[in-house]
């Protein structure tokens, strides 16, 4: 089971353990199922949206929704030659090929083909209104795609001077949804339908983008047919409960997996009781989000330092629409407590995660400092005195961020400041743009785990005007410069210059 532990206010740590039963040697029989729990919600098959990348979906789904690419175990990117090839044809500007695999298809039966590379640009490019994509990094760099439809080679024109480094994390795992099922549902071809470039037509597939794959309890066989997968792994159901069940794939055509089956379940179960009884096989949660977990004896438990940032994400209306307040709220924030309580030094990084020790030092912004440790009076002085009421919340069940808010809440009370804890089953990154808190307490993005791609300069993008996970709302055209030129740097004196520049 993975317990996850990641940094916030602190830099953070992932914790993986396993239970022995389901681990199998290279010459031993795999598990018929393995039940594998995580900390985060399973409410859309579509981990590109806001809602979908705050989810657990990119754990559950990444051999589930291939691409050219996947994340290995240490979070590096990984070529994935059963999906397809690239090849960069062009540096200046970058020109890459992509070739889709011939006997590429869905688990309806349907081909993969360029349509839906076409859909994934259009839908986190940031030039069609209406797409809730989370990022726009790296999408916002290409000029165009040359796709026939239906066909499996396209060519990705970058637009000039805009070379992005992690090109590679582009139509990767998860990324790719099946444009043939918005086709299906809208009676249109979904890549000409975005070529063509009519406003309202494109306003269909993007509304259609932001909810055709969302999950429910229970669903049925029909509506499941909504969810064709291109990996190893298919969706076989939806329990009642919200765990969802995959099966093998029978139109895979890669290596088949030994394990048949796998049951995700999502936050909100007594992860220690089924630790306990022997019926969770894998956790991958948060350190503290299901308590102090005890692991038995015939579990491999494994701390990894995670790639995201643990903040406090204000909302962009509200109390804390004004500079004062968030500052005030910030001062009064106890980081070191939190931080020791996490066992992890506190983490000044604010676009590159702190994990990435060549770069920390750079980054470790010298005005961090007044933020290390309540201070009520100069709260109270960035207020006037006035009093302060902020709702605080974070995705649930997760006692050790509970005690986060609580121990904000004493701080913040000196200062004149309510902290209240508002939060409930609706919480994430919608509630908070929906003003049903003020503070949402989160990683990157408001993902419940690290929410890193794995690549800091496309993380960065979380601050950078317009991004859909840049849920604050925070604007400012040199961070946006800084971010921008992050893509495209190769130099590490340049990236250190531009990170001392933040």
């Amino acid at each position: 089971m993975v317990l996850r532990r990641r940094r916030a206010l602190a830099a953070a740590l992932t914790v993986l353990a396993v239970a022995a039963p389901a681990l199998t040697s290279c010459s031993g029989a795999a598990a018929d199922q393995v039940n594998f729990a995580v900390d985060g919600a399973l409410s859309t098959y579509n981990t590109n949206t806001v809602t979908g990348a705050a989810s657990a979906g990119p754990q559950a789904f990444a051999r589930v929704l291939t691409g050219f690419s996947l994340h290995g175990p240490d979070g590096q990117v990984l070529a994935d030659y059963d999906f397809g090839s690239t090849s960069v044809v062009g540096r200046e500007p970058l020109i890459v090929d992509y070739q889709i695999a011939d006997n590429a298809v869905y688990s309806d039966g349907k081909p993969i083909t360029c349509d839906d590379m076409v859909l994934t640009w259009a839908a986190q490019s940031g030039r069609y209104p209406g797409f809730n994509a989370a990022s726009q990094a790296g999408y916002i760099d290409v000029a165009g795609i040359e796709c026939q439809p239906g066909q499996k080679r396209a060519r990705v024109n970058f637009l000039p001077n805009r070379g992005v480094v992690d090109y590679a994390q582009l139509f990767t795992a998860t990324s790719l949804m099946p444009s043939h099922v918005l086709g299906d549902q809208l009676g249109i071809d979904v890549a000409a339908t975005l070529q063509g470039g009519d406003p309202a037509a494109i306003a269909r597939v993007a509304e259609a983008w932001n909810t055709a794959w969302d999950l429910k309890p229970g669903m049925d066989a029909e509506a499941l047919k909504r969810f064709p997968s291109s990996g190893p792994y298919r969706i076989d159901s939806v329990l009642p409960e919200g765990a969802v069940v995959l099966a093998a794939n029978d139109r895979w055509w890669g290596a088949k997996p030994i394990t048949k089956r796998i049951v995700v379940w999502p936050r909100g179960v007594d992860v220690q009781d089924r630790v306990n009884a022997g019926s969770f096989h894998v956790v991958d949660v948060a350190t503290g989000s299901s308590g102090t977990l005890t692991t038995p004896d015939d579990y491999q438990r494994t701390d990894i330092a995670s790639g995201g940032i643990e903040q406090l994400i204000f909302a962009a209306q509200g109390p804390l629409a004004e500079q004062p307040a968030r500052r005030a709220v910030a001062l009064c924030t106890p980081r070191d407590v939190i931080a020791r309580n996490a066992g992890l030094p506190i983490s000044n990084s604010r676009l590159n995660p702190a994990g990435e020790d060549a770069y920390s030092v750079t980054e470790a912004a010298a005005e961090g400092g007044q933020f290390s440790v309540a201070n009520p009076e100069a709260a109270r002085a960035a207020l006037n005195g006035a009093p302060l009421t902020v709702r605080m919340a974070y995705q649930a069940p997760n006692p050790r961020l509970a005690a986060t808010i609580a121990a904000i809440a004493t701080a913040c009370g000196a200062a004149g400041i309510t902290v209240q804890d508002v939060t409930n089953e609706s919480t994430g990154p919608q509630a908070l743009r929906d003003g049903q808190t003020d503070v949402l307490v989160a990683s990157t993005g408001g993902a419940v785990g690290s929410g890193s791609t794995g690549s800091s300069a496309m993380d960065a993008y979380a601050l950078h005007t317009g991004n859909g996970n840049n849920l604050a709302g925070y604007s400012n055209p040199q961070v946006d410069g800084i971010i921008a030129a992050l893509a495209v740097t190769t130099d590490p004196k340049e990236f250190s210059r531009l990170l001392a520049d933040a």
